[in-house]
């Protein structure tokens, strides 16, 4: 009996980037964004945008969409990094929060009545949650996504958001809406 799972090749990679690593202190994300974007294994942010290790936290969650859990850890993160700066320059704006979706989503079969009631009942999950989480034209759930985060009362005003759209086609990433605060 084999113990190789499906883990084990990354583990080997794992293994290859334990030799060139440095442990950074916890601390303000060097690119000052924290990325908002769907879980597909097409779209990795960090390959997409080009990020490094320590630049920017990715929240990923089906389809890349602002939800309270999302709110939640911003909050929670933003208060994070207000203390950790010691609050200084109160003024200043601790990070951006770029919220990207991108074409294909596969949760655009969710605005499908009738593949909706499915995978309610395969899964569990409200059917209101999955109608919620569809993203059949990325242009207009970025917007409205960008829209929720800035009307809630626990988004501190020193961050700022964007939202983008990723093309699967291209591998290009457009500004939808430019950088707003609350």
């Amino acid at each position: 009996m084999s113990n190789m799972t499906n883990m084990t090749g990354l583990l080997g990679r794992n293994e290859q980037f334990t030799r060139t690593y440095t442990s950074a202190a916890l601390g303000l994300p060097t690119a000052q964004v924290v990325v908002v974007a769907c879980l597909d294994h097409r779209v990795d942010p960090a390959i997409v945008l080009g990020l490094k290790l320590g630049e920017a936290p990715v929240i990923r969650n089906a389809g890349g969409r602002v939800t309270q859990a999302v709110i939640d850890d911003i909050a929670f993160f933003a208060f994070l990094i207000d203390q950790l700066s010691g609050a200084q320059g109160a003024a200043d704006t601790l990070f951006e929060v770029a919220v990207i979706h991108h074409t294909q989503c596969g949760t655009g079969f969710l605005a499908d009545p009738g593949f909706r009631q499915l995978t309610a009942a395969a899964t569990g999950l409200p059917e209101a949650a999955l109608e919620a989480s569809a993203v059949a034209d990325p242009h207009t759930t970025v917007k409205a996504d960008v829209e929720r985060l800035l009307a809630s009362p626990l988004l501190s005003p020193r961050v700022s958001v964007s939202g983008h759209v990723y093309d699967i086609a291209t591998g290009r990433v457009t500004t939808t809406l430019d950088t707003r605060y609350p």
